[in-house]
This record gives C-alpha cells, sequence and structure tokens, in this order.
C-alpha cells in the first residue's frame, strides 16, 4: 500500500529532511513514485483525493496472514494491512455489523477519537490487538493518522520525495528509489497525526521520541527511539 500526501497536509518530518541533508542520495518525485508503484502492480487500485493525497493498494504478493483493504466512509478514506484478533468484540463495542472487516472498524475506531473530545488517540490505537499498519486520511478536516501494531508485525516506512511529499508505503526499496536518505522505518507500536505534528508511543504517550541518524551504509537514514529509563530502539 502507498500514501502520498503533500507538504500542505503534513509537514516533512525534519529528523528525515535532516537524514537527508546529511548523506544526498538520488531521489524522484511524488508523481514519479507513484507511477512506480502502478508499474510494479499492473492490477494496483489507486485514486487520488484532492491535489493533495494519492492512495493506492495492491492485493498482488498478498500474506493470507496479513491481507490488504481500503474503504471510504463518511469522507474518510483507510488503507489497511493485517489482522485483528479482537475484531469480534470491538464490532460489537462500535456497534458495527457482523459482516464489517477492520478497514471499517478502524475507520469506526478513529471516528469515535475525533468526534468524542477528549478521547486519546492512544487508547483508540493501543486496544487494537493484532498485527497491522493503516493509513487514514480525513478529507473533512485534512487530518492524516497512522499507525503501526506493538511488535512491527506489519513493517511500514515513511520519507520525503525530491519534491517534498511525504509517503508511507510497505515496500521499502520502493520508497528507497524516491526517498533517498530521507527515509524510515515507522516506529512500531506508535501513531503520528497532523493534529498533533508528531509521533508518540501509544504504549507510552508521554514519552518523548526522538531520531538518532544511520550509518552511511544503512538503507536508512534515521532511527526512532523512545526517552525513557534506557533508551528503546522502536524502527527496526
Amino acid at each position: 500500500m502507498l500514501g502520498i500526501f503533500s507538504s500542505s497536509i503534513v509537514s516533512p518530518p525534519e529528523e528525515l529532511v535532516t537524514a537527508g541533508s546529511k548523506t544526498p542520495s538520488p531521489k524522484a518525485t511524488a508523481e514519479k513514485l507513484l507511477a512506480r508503484f502502478l508499474d510494479a502492480n499492473s492490477l494496483a487500485v489507486s485514486m487520488q483525493v484532492g491535489s493533495e493525497v494519492n492512495l493506492a493498494y495492491t492485493h498482488s504478493n498478498e500474506s493470507i496472514l496479513r491481507p490488504r483493504s481500503f474503504a471510504v466512509k463518511d469522507d474518510i478514506f483507510c488503507l489497511f494491512e493485517g489482522a485483528l484478533d479482537n475484531l469480534g468484540s470491538l464490532k460489537q463495542q462500535y456497534g458495527l455489523a457482523k459482516s464489517a472487516n477492520e478497514v471499517l472498524l478502524v475507520i469506526e475506531a478513529y471516528k469515535a477519537l475525533r468526534d468524542r473530545a477528549p478521547y486519546p488517540a492512544s487508547h483508540m490505537v493501543g486496544h487494537l490487538d493484532g498485527r497491522f499498519s493503516f493509513i487514514i486520511f480525513d478529507k473533512s478536516t485534512s487530518t492524516l493518522f497512522v499507525a503501526t501494531d506493538q511488535e512491527n508485525k506489519v513493517p511500514l516506512y515513511w520519507g520525503i520525495t525530491a519534491d517534498g511529499f511525504v509517503a508511507f508505503g510497505n515496500d521499502a526499496n520502493l520508497l528507497k528509489g524516491a526517498c533517498g536518505k530521507s527515509l524510515a522505518s515507522f516506529p512500531q507500536g506508535c501513531f503520528f497525526s497532523t493534529e498533533f505534528g508528531e509521533i508518540r508511543c501509544y504504549e507510552n504517550p508521554k514519552n518523548k521520541i526522538t531520531a538518532v541518524f544511520a550509518q552511511e551504509e544503512e538503507i536508512w537514514g534515521a532511527k526512532f527511539m523512545v526517552e525513557g529509563p534506557s533508551m528503546i530502539a522502536i524502527g527496526k
């Protein structure tokens, strides 16, 4: 799956900007990144949301344990990969039909976060039990919300393209070609929201997350760490 967002939606993370400038490397534009994704996946589905957002996904090479899905409801767009072990109980909690799947559940959970303030984002993600990563874009508020599970069972990556778009995807090599060293593994057990403008660990939401710049030979430009009694690496 792939989500590409202009700087009018999300400001490029300073850590990734700095990582890219420390070790300059070839990059490509957001348009070329999307084209490469579609060229590599002939059965891919893509959609443009306004002029600032592109979303795409494919079922090609999909794991049966980590299916990909997409849904739109009430102007909330969601790409989801993985499976929730507690989907049944969560459907009851949110009053969803028995036929509802993970992507619809996540949209409903996000709506609760958005509409029932003060509803903590860490709680919204923290009660999802399973292996997952997802990208939500709320067109009505121009809000981006991204999260991964606590054990990095469904890896997600993010980076900055040559023309300053922020891209999220599950294919590290694809993003590497467009983002160069302005690239990192999205930290496990964390969420990012443009409402807050930063990454937060949903197990310890008050702990600060900092970036450690990677070695020149590594594919990443930076790794993210949760500050605490001992620094914990959460971007592997």
